[in-house]
């Protein structure tokens, strides 16, 4: 249910609302525009009448919400959500690029990486210090040594860092260095990784499924939602699906689509969305044409010599190149990077 106050109910008022739900079973999540605040009740009585909310003081509208996510969905906040991340705004206008290596592996490497992608004009560096690999052989992170590497460079060129979490005993380590705590596509339905993130007070970055439906990742977004954590930007990084020429079919339209459908941020991943360095400069303009408010964007000073995914991977000049083109289409539709 959603109960729309009226514009200038009192906090009196708005906090009748919450301690009404409240009262009826419900766990009550406020938002607040620069209008008006709307209250999202979850859980409570079936069959309730929205009518006992109409008559309250301050009370404009109540209704029900039909789709299963409720908290994500753009009836909640139906101007959007902007995401900010120490003054970096996921959400607005301006488009965000985090960019680095898929995995930190020496201090030279993500120091190197630092400084062109901040030079090339990134705002957040990106690098797995545990990397959830297909075969148990391949290089796994270095664990707290690679957070260490990756804050330190970061903070040494002013950038934010994001780097993936992959269960809940690694939360309050990852939470000491990076300031965007990123959930991979294969943890995307880790309901209890997902409950423990929305505990937590740091913006979530959480990937789309391999497999995933665009309601089954509002949904998971829903359980960091429901936890008290508003602070989600949702991935496309590409589904598996019968073609097998890249390593993923990268689904563009599916950053419209959820624009429709919830009020997140929604963010592309191209490196992960065809797997194919030639072909990630075309996925990544694709994603910016289409209303992506960021990309995430592989990038080695190396590639065909780093420790995993190098294939995907774009050296500095191509990412330079690639940041020049991003400019234009994002001026091109009344952006900006």
């Amino acid at each position: 249910m959603l109960v729309v106050m009226q514009q200038g109910a009192t906090e009196a008022q708005i906090q009748q609302v919450i301690d009404r739900l409240i009262g009826l079973g419900f766990n009550a999540h406020r938002s607040t525009g620069a209008i008006q605040t709307v209250i999202g009740a979850v859980g409570g009585q079936g069959g309730l009448d929205t009518a006992l909310f109409h008559v309250m003081d301050g009370v404009q509208d109540a209704k029900r919400i039909t789709s299963p996510y409720k908290l994500a969905s753009r009836n909640f906040r139906p101007a959007g959500t902007i995401v900010n991340v120490g003054g970096v705004e996921f959400g607005g206008k301006r488009i965000v690029v985090m960019a680095g290596p898929c995995s930190v592996e020496t201090v030279d490497q993500i120091e190197r990486v630092a400084d062109f992608v901040a030079d090339a004009g990134a705002r957040v560096i990106r690098g797995g210090a545990f990397k959830p690999r297909s075969s148990p052989y391949n290089f796994q992170g270095h664990g707290e040594p690679g957070l260490k590497m990756l804050r330190d460079a970061a903070k040494r060129r002013g950038l934010l860092v994001i780097t993936e979490v992959m269960e809940i005993s690694q939360i309050p380590m990852v939470c000491e260095y990076a300031d965007i705590l990123q959930v991979g596509a294969r943890n995307m339905q880790n309901y209890n990784l997902l409950r423990e993130l929305g505990k937590a007070r740091k913006p979530v970055l959480l990937k789309r499924g391999l497999a995933a439906t665009i309601e089954e990742l509002l949904l998971s977004a829903e359980y960091v939602l429901s936890g008290g954590n508003y602070d989600v930007i949702l991935c496309e990084r590409g589904i598996r699906t019968f073609e097998t020429y890249t390593r993923n079919t990268m689904d563009i339209s599916a950053i419209p689509v959820v624009h429709k459908l919830s009020h997140l941020p929604m963010v592309g991943d191209p490196s992960h969305g065809v797997g194919l360095r030639d072909k990630v400069p075309a996925m990544a303009r694709a994603a910016v044409a289409a209303g992506a408010d960021g990309v995430l964007i592989e990038v080695h000073p190396d590639p065909d010599h780093a420790f995993s995914d190098g294939a995907q991977t774009l050296n500095p000049t191509q990412f330079q190149d690639l940041m020049g083109q991003l400019r234009l289409i994002a001026a091109a539709v009344g952006r900006s990077i």
